[in-house]
């Protein structure tokens, strides 16, 4: 203290003096309605404004959720980004932002849990409130389940990217799209064939993307796992978060004996998703972060089961 009354301290301006030396000006006269009723609405305005919109809404918003997963931990917080939208006729001038807010915030408030069943009902209060046809509502978060050693069985905590699109319309069926973006192991086929001893391996990223029958409901199988075991079960080997020495073992060795390409794993993870029976359309592509190259290695499939066609 004494060190500082030896200083020549400068004298400041107030701090209302200081906000006007930096461009704050005194409130102008209010001249326009602050009640509601005598506000002029014009997102309400009805005129022929050229064109039907496809979509309106906000998007990049954050807010805290539950999911819930067929594995462990089977009960989870997390943080959902949102986006929420409704198509407009070429009659409105624009939609009523605020809202969707208000919905979610209403859904927060009674615990809102991220599932199929609660975001079809969310959708169509969204479409009711919005006093529209349709609504659209797409969140993304991540999802953690627990990963055991293979020999040690030690756990911890793995996770992926989730996301979840469902589209309420009036006069047509529920659409509902999943997603999940994992990370495998791939070990190189052709440098095993062409090695004397060893091969390369690399980290996969693998991304699935699919259409679920509109009827797909939370009392089915949890989707996450669905496309989680898709993923891993086709790979050179599964990550782990904690490994120790006999579990490195089994894992490396376990990959030697399962060597992948990009291609190998997203005609193998097709032929898995082709086969559940609630997966109408996938999008399955694979991206390897090579461990010998500056360069990744890219592949991907598309396959609509309705018309046998990608």
């Amino acid at each position: 203290m004494q060190q500082i009354d030896t200083i020549s301290l400068k004298k400041l301006p107030s701090k209302e003096e200081r906000h006007r030396l930096f461009g704050s000006v005194p409130p102008g006269e209010k001249k326009k309605p602050t009640e509601k009723s005598k506000m002029a609405d014009l997102q309400n305005v009805k005129r022929d404004f050229l064109f039907d919109l496809d979509a309106v809404g906000v998007a990049n918003v954050k807010y805290p959720v539950r999911v819930l997963s067929g594995q462990t931990p089977y009960e989870q917080t997390t943080i959902g980004t949102f986006t929420f939208s409704s198509s407009i006729p070429a009659n409105s001038k624009g939609t009523n932002m605020s809202r969707f807010m208000e919905l979610l915030e209403q859904y927060y408030q009674g615990g809102f849990t991220i599932s199929i069943d609660e975001l079809k009902q969310f959708t169509k209060d969204l479409a009711n409130k919005l006093e529209q046809d349709d609504a659209s509502v797409s969140v993304s978060f991540p999802w953690f389940y627990e990963r055991e050693a293979p020999q040690t069985l030690a756990s911890g905590l793995n996770h992926a990217e989730a996301s979840v699109s469902v589209r309420y319309s009036k006069h047509e069926d529920y659409q509902i799209n999943v997603s999940l973006k994992v990370q495998i192991t791939t070990l190189c086929p052709c440098s095993k064939e062409i090695s004397e001893y060893s091969a390369h391996n690399q980290r996969g990223n693998v991304t699935i993307e699919t259409e679920l029958e509109s009827n797909f409901s939370n009392a089915d199988d949890d989707w996450k796992v669905l496309l989680l075991e898709a993923a891993e079960s086709n790979a050179s080997a599964r990550l782990h978060p904690i490994l120790k020495r006999p579990d490195e073992k089994m894992v490396t060795e376990q990959a030697y004996e399962n060597p992948r390409f990009v291609e190998d794993m997203v005609r193998l993870i097709a032929a898995d998703l082709y086969e559940l029976p609630s997966v109408l359309k996938f999008h399955v592509s694979c991206r390897n972060e090579e461990s010998i190259h500056m360069h990744d290695a890219i592949a991907s499939v598309t396959y609509d089961k309705r018309n046998g066609q990608g």
